[in-house]
């Protein structure tokens, strides 16, 4: 493979499923080893998210930084975020993950966590880096509902937003179509996976707050949540300020604002993702012409596991990097 090729993706022997695209490497990216260096990054509210380093630059450094922001319930720990940070560290580049708020390990301070359409922390800290770094070109990568999220976040500031590229991966750009597609037949599994993080997570910061006169909501109100919708319409748009899950999904789904993204941006997504299905991308013949559309065949929702199971190959590293040196090349 050549600077200026890549392969199309090809799903490793036996995981052509969907299913298994999607499963398989959350297993097989357990083995994969990044060290990092952790930095508490305090918000404009005095909250706090962790940055998770693979090595510090200074304040001279030229060395491109590729920032992450990972999915629901993912962290500097899952599968595509270890994947693509080795990559870029063999690249000889730098890369960082901001876990969202409550996804480092530590619970954060505020009663909110985050969302789909929550730019406001990411929006902060890719400023803050461009202050701290600003020699540095600065690209980006989002996973899931973290490439809705930086969609979204670079729609709303065109040409303002400090980043050279970015890239989006298996976004759920629609969000009511794609909660709706998981409430429907087997992707219901993903569903009850999701919730059960959620509850988890939410109902580890009741004993900092009181949720009762806050949003008018109590331990058992979490607990008898039947799917992500309710869940959603019960504390994610309580605690965010929007009027219920209908409002949230319509103001935080990236769809309406891909048309006004400025910077260059390629959406990657595969045909079959079970979780975010391919019937919501936008047409490409209506994209900006800086933004590029990839649909694979195969690859699942966040898979793109190529090779072989034995020597498992992740796929979407490579692609992202490539794009990413491309663009470098280019400006």
């Amino acid at each position: 493979m050549s600077n200026n090729e890549i392969d199309a993706f090809r799903p490793a022997a036996g995981l052509g499923n969907r299913h298994l695209q999607t499963m398989i490497p959350v297993l097989s990216g357990r083995s994969l080893a990044v060290h990092y260096t952790r930095q508490e990054l305090t918000l404009e509210d005095g909250d706090f998210v962790d940055l998770d380093w693979t090595a510090m630059p200074d304040r001279a450094s030229r060395l491109p930084i590729v920032v992450l922001f990972h999915g629901l319930g993912g962290d500097s720990q899952s599968h595509y975020t270890k994947s693509l940070m080795q990559a870029v560290a063999s690249a000889g580049w730098v890369g960082v993950v901001m876990n969202f708020r409550g996804c480092s390990g530590r619970r954060n301070k505020a009663p909110r966590l985050y969302h789909s359409g929550e730019t406001g922390d990411a929006g902060f800290f890719i400023d803050w880096l461009r202050q701290q770094f600003p020699l540095a070109p600065l690209f980006a990568a989002g996973f899931s509902l973290g490439g809705n999220m930086l969609l979204k976040l670079a729609g709303e500031q065109k040409n303002t937003l400090a980043l050279s590229a970015l890239v989006s991966v298996s976004a759920p750009v629609k969000l009511d179509e794609s909660t709706r597609h998981m409430m429907k037949g087997l992707p219901r599994i993903y569903q009850a996976y999701l919730l059960k993080a959620l509850k988890r997570k939410f109902l580890q910061k009741f004993p900092d707050h009181d949720y009762k006169s806050l949003i008018d909501v109590e331990r058992q109100d979490i607990l008898k949540c039947k799917d992500i919708r309710e869940f959603d319409h019960l504390i994610t748009a309580r605690l965010h300020g929007f009027t219920g899950a209908e409002d949230y999904y319509q103001q935080s789904s990236a769809y309406p604002y891909i048309e006004q993204i400025e910077k260059p941006c390629l959406i990657l997504h595969a045909n079959d993702d079970p979780i975010a299905p391919s019937f919501i991308l936008p047409d490409s013949h209506v994209l900006p012409q800086q933004v590029t559309l990839e649909v694979t065949e195969k690859g699942g929702h966040v898979g793109f596991l190529g090779g072989t199971i034995a020597r498992p190959h992740y796929w979407l590293a490579d692609r992202i990097m490539h794009y990413f040196s491309q663009q470098q090349r280019q400006g």
